[in-house]
């Protein structure tokens, strides 16, 4: 046994041993193929080790129409990794002993309700962090995203009741973002500030991250931040930004490597700053590093995983043998990640400002090879034949889609009449749309998420094929009509066409009745 154990030490000093942790202008080089690979204007990135950030850098470009350089200072949205931001407000709140992690949300916010009346009454504030609700993935997102819609802050909370469970309550990882939105009123409930007001001076101020914020509205200096992009028919442009005017605590915060590193420091320090500050308890951090929801893991990938799961703000997995932590975020024409390997001293920020989630997976990744002893990979292109392949595979959907719709055009197939489709529907949480002629042409348009319109075009049956007017949305959909029996629509379900549409277009949640 004691043999064995020996042999198990020798190996894994072997692999510290024989680690070469990439260097600086490793970064460099790495990151520029990126770029390249991945057709992404501007990326930043970080490094922190052992206490101190050793490469702090940005490359390309903000904007493809200003052409200004991306440094360690400018600003992009992180989207969803401002959901450990919440965690940690809440965690505050715990230390303080304003709320427990396991008070019913109820006993702050009374109106909250979900599809279930037990569900209602039984859900806690640890729920509310964990994607564990029995709701599916992303369900209600249509409220936040895209952004361009009048939904409020009491619309998703009283929407939430209307959105039926896809599985039992606690048994099942859903990912989700209208219940961090809620986590977020907590906040402000027992503080009596904003989430935004309350991260800003609780979080930000004593960790130094003096050019963030807790949205883009609320930044000071707007002279440094990135302009979001997208592919647009097939060329890379300049998008909308998505400001995400509502949900702050879900995805809101506008932050740069720079500063981003001091809120990686403090983790990778167990709460700790400066001298000897703490931000949070241990006991705080090690709750929102421990396990909550189980995540299966069916294939240990290319660094041995054998669990995944998230805790609170967080994911967690095995990378060799190491306890990982990371998160991911994702808005319109911006992706970034956050990654530390805490038992390494080790912290990855990638920051980019292109929706192509394999550009910061192919930076992580490679850099977490150096420190692993992994020889032999190429991220980059490893991540980018991924990509070519997921994309070919939904352009062959999406053209034998257009090619039918285009084949009905010239066959002059025959085609429902129309006006009996034409009305407004109504689902309990998203809304009315109006299905109508606009200019002689089929259309659809939602009343309270303004992108979501644009021209419907035959496809067989009763089914139709929405084309968003926005189309750096990437996120056509099938339009199905229900009859009565009189011929007339009385019903509309709704799927996404491509399989690389985001998750946050929950067009299958929909259930649209005729008013």
């Amino acid at each position: 046994m004691r043999y064995l154990l020996l042999l198990v030490v020798l190996a894994l000093m072997t692999v510290n041993l024989n680690a070469q942790p990439i260097s600086s202008k490793g970064i460099d080089t790495l990151v520029e193929r990126t770029l390249k690979a991945f057709d992404v204007p501007g990326i930043a990135v970080a490094v922190i080790k052992d206490g101190k950030v050793i490469h702090s850098k940005g490359y390309g470009v903000r904007s493809l129409k200003t052409g200004k350089k991306v440094d360690e200072n400018t600003l992009f949205g992180i989207a969803s990794n401002s959901k450990a931001f919440t965690a940690a407000a809440l965690g505050m709140l715990v230390d303080e002993g304003k709320i427990k992690w396991d008070d019913k949300v109820r006993q702050y916010i009374p109106e909250f309700k979900m599809y279930s009346p037990y569900v209602t009454e039984e859900f806690t504030i640890r729920d509310l962090l964990t994607h564990r609700s029995g709701l599916g993935l992303g369900a209600g997102d249509l409220m936040l995203f895209p952004d361009s819609n009048n939904f409020t802050l009491s619309d998703i909370i009283g929407n939430l009741q209307y959105l039926k469970p896809v599985s039992g309550f606690r048994t099942k990882y859903d990912y989700d973002n209208n219940l961090y939105v809620v986590a977020g009123e907590v906040v402000a409930r027992v503080t009596g500030k904003s989430w935004d007001a309350f991260v800003e001076k609780r979080i930000f101020t004593p960790l130094g991250m003096t050019h963030s914020a807790g949205s883009f509205d609320r930044l000071k200096d707007k002279t440094n931040v990135i302009d979001a992009h997208a592919p647009v028919d097939g060329k890379v442009q300049v998008i909308q930004r998505d400001n995400l005017k509502l949900g702050h605590s879900a995805g809101g915060i506008n932050t740069s490597v720079a500063d981003l590193s001091k809120w990686v420091m403090v983790h990778l320090a167990h709460g700790v700053y400066g001298s000897n500050s703490h931000l949070f308890s241990e006991a705080v951090h090690e709750e929102m590093w421990a396990p909550q929801t189980i995540i299966p893991v069916r294939v240990a990938g290319p660094y041995n995983a054998h669990f995944s799961a998230y805790g609170l703000g967080f994911f967690i997995s095995d990378v060799k043998g190491y306890k990982q932590l990371s998160h991911t975020g994702g808005l319109e024409g911006i992706v970034t990640q956050v990654t530390m390997i805490p038992e390494l001293g080790l912290g990855i920020i990638v920051l980019t400002n292109q929706q192509e989630g394999g550009a910061f997976s192919a930076i992580t990744n490679q850099i977490k090879d150096s420190y692993l002893g992994i020889t032999g990979t190429d991220r980059v292109e490893e991540y980018a034949a991924r990509r070519r392949g997921a994309t070919d595979g939904a352009k062959k959907i999406t053209d034998s889609i257009w090619h039918m719709v285009d084949a009905n055009v010239a066959n002059a197939t025959p085609q429902p009449d129309f006006s009996l489709l034409a009305g407004t529907y109504k689902d309990s949480w998203f809304g009315e749309v109006t299905i109508s002629l606009k200019n002689g042409k089929p259309w659809f348009e939602s009343k309270r998420s303004y992108k979501i319109s644009g021209q419907l075009f035959f496809l067989k049956g009763n089914t139709y094929v929405a084309k968003w007017t926005d189309r750096s949305m990437d996120a056509d959909a099938y339009v199905n009509f229900s009859l009565d029996e009189a011929g007339k629509g009385k019903a509309i379900s709704m799927g996404p066409i491509s399989p690389l549409t985001d998750f946050s277009f929950d067009f299958q949640d929909l259930d649209l009745r005729r008013e």
